[in-house]
């Protein structure tokens, strides 16, 4: 190990207690010495994202957080309802480390890939909310000269995220989407790689504001479910643009029924004679988000050429393969800094994340608030 690299780095743990509450911490763990072919990263940054969510706060009512102990036996306790405590009962007692991604410097190698260390990376390796994560080359993504980790903190999950729903649509024929919540960092980096690579893109958004900040980035096609014409506005959308896929981040409620009945409506335009079974065309929906947590709720009064289902970025990716997936982290890295740049509006230490204040906003997972984590700080 490099004299320069401490024995021990902090990094946050989630923890299913056994009377069934969520224990968040910070405890010290082993900086793992770096193999052949591995390296040692210090992490500087790591974003915030819904699928963190998961893993730091279950299925615990986090109204409920409150804070005992001091120093280093300091302690947030999330209680869990009786139905969280069911679906997360695999992971009772384990301690599992949070973040799914983040950017660093290199600061130590094995053999093969010392030429990294000073390094800026990027990886997505789990426990990136940790001051030291050792991985193997391999995973890491250089960054560009002159992009630091806070630039390339989120190169993972909502960049892959957005080219994979664009791959998506061309592997299943279709020349347009929709796309749900679209304000969101991810929303707003899907509209810049649709206008770049010439996809129709309809932007769904839950509030005027938010269609007017759409709208000065240049979106063309922006409908606001809170409208009383927005069914209208958004078949008209679809008639224009062709699309006939969408991914929908809300889950719950009646959006995915919405947006098939506007499909419908479009696609029955175009036909010459009735059918009582509605029209051929093929009519897709992904749910790959819950803001809603609810039931989601299908109003069948588009055809039977549809369906309804969940997408998962790791599973797509896989069926993607290595070759094309190397090439969109390619893509990613050189655009780092304009299609795919993200944008926070909080940064956070460790020690913020075992404040009851912080969860709680974090786990609103309002569009427009982004929360970057600087695991080096505490």
């Amino acid at each position: 190990m490099n004299d320069q690299i401490p024995a021990n780095g902090l990094r946050l743990i989630s923890r299913l207690t056994d009377s069934g509450e969520l224990e968040l911490s910070i405890e010290a763990a082993a900086t793992k010495a770096p193999g052949a072919g591995d390296v040692v990263i210090r992490v500087e940054a790591a974003p915030i994202n819904p699928s963190d969510l998961g893993v730091l706060l279950g299925a615990g009512d986090v109204s409920t957080a409150t804070v005992t102990g001091e120093g280093a036996a300091r302690r947030t306790l999330v209680q869990v309802p009786e139905a969280g405590r069911r679906a997360m009962a695999g992971r009772r007692g384990a301690a599992i480390p949070v973040g799914n991604e983040g950017a660093g410097i290199v600061v130590a190698a094995g053999e093969g890939a010392t030429a990294l260390i000073g390094r800026a990376v990027a990886v997505a390796a789990g426990g990136m909310y940790g001051q030291y994560r050792t991985v193997a080359a391999a995973e890491c993504l250089v960054l560009p000269d002159g992009v630091s980790p806070a630039q390339g903190a989120s190169c993972f999950v909502n960049p892959l995220t957005a080219l994979s729903m664009v791959e998506n649509m061309r592997m299943e024929g279709h020349k347009a989407l929709v796309h749900t919540a679209a304000a969101s960092n991810l929303g707003q980096m899907l509209h810049k790689l649709c206008e770049k690579d010439g996809v129709p893109l309809v932007n769904i958004v839950r509030s005027p504001a938010q269609a007017v900040l759409l709208k000065e980035l240049g979106a063309r096609y922006v409908c606001d479910s809170s409208a009383p014409d927005f069914l209208a506005a958004l078949t008209e959308a679809v008639a224009e643009t062709g699309a006939t896929i969408a991914f929908d981040a809300i889950g719950g409620g009646r959006m995915a029924s919405t947006i098939l009945t506007a499909m419908e409506s479009a696609a029955v335009r175009q036909m010459t004679s009735y059918n009582g079974y509605g029209s051929a065309v093929h009519k897709q929906v992904y749910l790959y988000g819950s803001l809603d947590t609810g039931p989601t709720e299908v109003t069948r009064g588009f055809g039977v050429a549809w369906s309804i289902g969940g997408w998962l970025l790791p599973m797509f990716m896989q069926k993607l393969g290595l070759a094309r997936m190397i090439e969109l982290r390619a893509r990613v890295a050189a655009e780092i800094t304009t299609t795919f740049a993200s944008h926070y509006t909080q940064t956070v230490t460790l020690a913020d994340l075992l404040r009851p204040d912080i969860l709680q906003a974090v786990a609103r997972k309002a569009t427009g608030e982004k929360y970057l984590h600087t695991p080096a700080s505490l």
